[in-house]
């Protein structure tokens, strides 16, 4: 490692490099193309700018293009470049939607050595000539399993064209993708993989709880967590608007509540992510897409309102909270049905899963509960895999005076259907 970036690195308080980074330093800074597999917080930011800063050459325009999926992302990764790139005189430049396209020619024009930004902008810049990549030496796909899918992998591609043919690719994500073993295919290169997932141990210790709630109480299950001491968490929606009523209603019960969303101005995301860091909030209501990456240091939760689709998104969920050695909480809620499907759709990942209840100010499982309140909470095999007894049905009873009427009624359609066949 370059000295200046090692003495920094021992001033932030950094004993030694994460397992990834110490994987992929070597061959980054030779030029060889990578993709770098590794939990959520293991430092992944940190394992490619470092060693191809070390590659990059002072006023010769830019020549290190790093793609994310979102614009939070983007902006982090932004601010981390900035830290570490000052050290070694190199300018960097965030390139996201939804800031000011006119600022962002003008800083061009000072000639940036790094780039950061979504696909979209980038491509936009390029196509209209303001962002020139004839000089780029290596572009890096962060998050490349949620980039590299069919709303993307076009713009991803199409802004590669642009620079030169031989290039330095490195593909970073915590969750492997089919689309890994097609890299080849899509991008013409060869790829050194490097997967530490099942080594790294960085990651804290993290609870990972069940609530059993209905639909109907979820804000009311949200509300009681908010109140818990030092508790403040990045809580998960399907859909926008889910989030927009959530927020109404939490904001009426007295709840310091954000929201993070795609639609929203760069300022106003920013200032809802100050907020959460800062402890101005104690919920911020999000979606997958809007929360992909993001670094929140020592987030003591996270909570799926809504629960996850597949095994993969629960991941990059749960990897927001636990990282870099804190512990953390992962809180699902959902019904009996939705715990029972949760449970098999993630049980390869080997989660240790709990059920728990909110009780007198603390977040329990549900065997420290006393015996006396324990009655009415879900047991384990409540959510067991095997089918549910259906319950018997009782027959209608059926009174005299219901007999009367329904021979009444049948006389009266006797009478009608005589007249009809006498016409």
């Amino acid at each position: 490692m370059n000295s200046i970036f090692e003495n920094n690195f021992k001033e932030h308080g950094f004993t030694k490099q994460t397992l990834i980074q110490e994987q992929v330093y070597e061959p980054l800074k030779e030029g060889k193309s990578v993709l770098g597999l590794a939990p959520t917080g293991s430092g992944k930011t940190l394992a490619y700018l470092l060693p191809l800063f070390e590659r990059i050459d002072k006023a010769q325009g830019v020549q290190l293009v790093i793609v994310a999926p979102s614009q939070e992302l983007a902006a982090q990764i932004t601010e981390v470049a900035r830290q570490w790139a000052k050290l070694v005189d190199l300018k960097v430049l965030s390139l996201i939607g939804g800031a000011n396209v006119k600022r962002q020619i003008e800083k061009l024009k000072k000639s940036p050595e790094i780039v950061i930004g979504t696909p979209g902008r980038m491509l936009e810049l390029t196509e209209s000539k303001k962002l020139k990549l004839h000089n780029a030496k290596a572009f890096v796909f962060d998050e490349a399993d949620d980039l590299l899918t069919e709303q993307t992998l076009v713009a991803c591609r199409s802004l590669l064209s642009h620079a030169p043919g031989i290039i330095q690719l490195a593909f970073f994500s915590a969750t492997k993708s089919d689309m890994f073993d097609k890299l080849h295919q899509w991008f013409g290169t060869e790829v050194e993989v490097f997967d530490v997932r099942a080594d790294d141990q960085t990651q804290g210790k993290v609870e990972h709880f069940l609530v059993e709630t209905p639909v109907r109480k979820r804000i009311d299950t949200l509300r009681k967590l908010s109140n818990l001491e030092g508790f403040s968490a990045l809580v998960f929606f399907k859909k926008v608007t889910e989030i927009e009523n959530a927020a109404d209603k939490l904001n009426y019960l007295g709840v310091k509540v954000a929201v993070l969303e795609g639609q929203q101005r760069q300022v106003e995301r920013e200032k809802a992510l100050r907020q959460l860091r800062k402890g101005e909030i104690s919920l911020l209501l999000t979606t997958d897409v809007a929360a992909r990456g993001l670094d929140i240091e020592e987030l003591p939760a996270v909570i799926n309102y809504d629960l996850p689709k597949d095994s993969n998104t629960y991941i990059h969920r749960v990897g927001r909270t636990g990282r870099m050695g804190a512990s953390g909480t992962v809180i699902n809620l959902g019904n009996e049905h939705d715990l029972r499907n949760f449970r098999q759709l993630v049980q390869s990942e080997k989660y240790e899963l709990h059920f728990g209840a909110v009780y007198r100010g603390s977040l329990l499982r549900i065997e420290e509960l006393p015996e006396d309140v324990k009655e009415g909470q879900p047991a384990k095999s409540q959510v067991e895999t095997v089918p549910r007894k259906k319950k018997k049905i009782a027959a209608p009873v059926v009174t005299e005076k219901k007999r009367h009427k329904k021979r009444k009624r049948d006389q009266l359609n006797k009478g009608k259907r005589r007249k009809k066949e006498d016409l």
